[in-house]
């Protein structure tokens, strides 16, 4: 399983690039990378591919996350019994 996500925001021209998040932007694209590197050149790979970005409205913004995973506790069995 990779450990980084790859994140492409499309957020609008008029919202700050600091403002541009998963809950702002217009259009959001997730892959899996192995490692920050291949995330960062993914990134790059999606800037220049990307046909989703009309540029006299909208920006791309990439970010590598670590993937986050769930914590698996063990829970104790239900047990039914009768009356």
């Amino acid at each position: 399983m990779a450990d980084y996500l790859t994140v492409a925001l499309i957020c609008a021209k008029t919202l700050a690039g600091p403002d541009c998040s998963r809950d702002t932007a217009i259009d959001v694209v997730i892959a899996p990378a192995p490692s920050p590197v291949a995330c960062m050149m993914q990134g790059e790979t999606l800037a220049a591919r990307s046909n989703l970005v009309d540029r006299d409205t909208n920006y791309l913004k990439v970010a590598c996350e670590r993937r986050r995973t769930a914590a698996l506790t063990p829970t104790d069995s239900v047990v039914s019994r009768s009356p």
